[in-house]
């Protein structure tokens, strides 16, 4: 297990390294001049006079691999600048907003696991019925429809209408706040976890240990739920995780319909403003975010599943051998 972690954490390190540069250049390839932007927040505008010392100040006339390399250093020690709007640093801006993006994250993907899982297995097990088909057009609808869609159709129909849930906003953190953005960001990845639930039960259902199970005259749902589930689920812990990592980096629309003081909606604000360092940090800590996720699980899957790691050893004994 050492040696399969060690191997996975080590192929981290040129992906990392990828995502540090994009960021970079989204940064610098950006349309405008940074100390233009930089100095252009307040009435008026600057000098070229002005413009010519801000550059010379955040040292942009150096080549741009020597800033990459200069502006990377400052990552590794936790500075990633400062943002033309406030100039406030960076980081400490961005981790006061996480807590409420991985909350609505965290909510979304429990409520596409607890549905999609139970749905997908429910349609399996009675596949060819009435139920399996509406599990199925229920899947498409879900894979269809669009985040933002789905968040104006629940704030009219729950919030306008039925007048049951608050139209937008954190509040206190309560639940009542929280439950339309979640159930808006879950959508599409519940049709995911629906669909793929419903074809992994049903090729393990398949499995001669199943028919064992049923021939020793154990029921239907212990089969299911002490044989065929817990195998069907290795494939689902993969996605999910990778959704997991799509949620965190994802919910900027619905943060920003909501209300929802998160990093989605700091970054959207960003984007308007033109205030490129907030952009730069945000597609940083979005890819180590989404590598470390699926990191995780890697991990779990190998804990979960032996054979994964056991084969990378044998893999090594064979490489020593040789």
């Amino acid at each position: 297990m050492v040696r399969y972690t060690l191997s996975r954490l080590l192929a981290l390190v040129p992906v990392l390294l990828g995502v540090s540069l994009l960021a970079f250049l989204l940064a610098n390839l950006a349309p405008g001049d940074p100390a233009e932007l930089a100095l252009s927040q307040g009435d008026q505008e600057p000098t070229a006079a002005e413009i010519a010392a801000k550059r010379e100040e955040l040292r942009l006339n150096d080549p741009m691999p020597v800033r990459y390399v200069r502006w990377l250093g400052d990552v590794i020690r936790g500075d990633m600048g400062l943002t033309y709007t406030d100039s406030v640093p960076v980081l400490p801006e961005l981790a006061r907003r996480i807590p409420a993006t991985v909350k609505l994250a965290t909510a979304a993907l429990l409520l596409a696991l607890v549905l999609g899982v139970s749905i997908g297995t429910v349609t399996a097990v009675y596949r060819g019925t009435l139920l399996d088909e509406a599990g199925r057009v229920l899947a498409l609808l879900c894979a269809s429809l669009p985040s933002f869609a789905v968040a104006l159709i629940l704030i009219y129909a729950f919030a306008v209408i039925l007048r049951l849930l608050p139209v937008a906003g954190y509040g206190d953190g309560d639940l009542r706040h929280l439950i339309l953005p979640a159930i808006s960001l879950s959508v599409f990845t519940m049709g995911t976890l629906v669909r793929l639930t419903h074809a992994s039960v049903l090729e393990v259902m398949g499995q001669d240990y199943i028919r064992t199970a049923y021939a020793k005259g154990l029921n239907k749902l212990a089969v299911v739920l002490k044989h065929a589930l817990r195998n069907a689920l290795l494939p689902v812990v993969t996605v999910a995780g990778t959704q997991f990592g799509q949620l965190l980096g994802g919910a900027a629309i619905v943060e920003t319909i909501f209300a929802w003081p998160g990093v989605g909606k700091l970054v959207v604000e960003s984007i308007y403003a033109r205030d490129y360092p907030i952009i730069q940090g945000f597609v940083l800590l979005a890819g180590l975010t989404f590598v470390l996720v699926n990191l995780a699980t890697d991990l779990l899957y190998a804990v979960i599943d032996p054979r994964i790691r056991l084969g990378a050893g044998a893999q090594g004994r064979g490489d020593d051998h040789a």
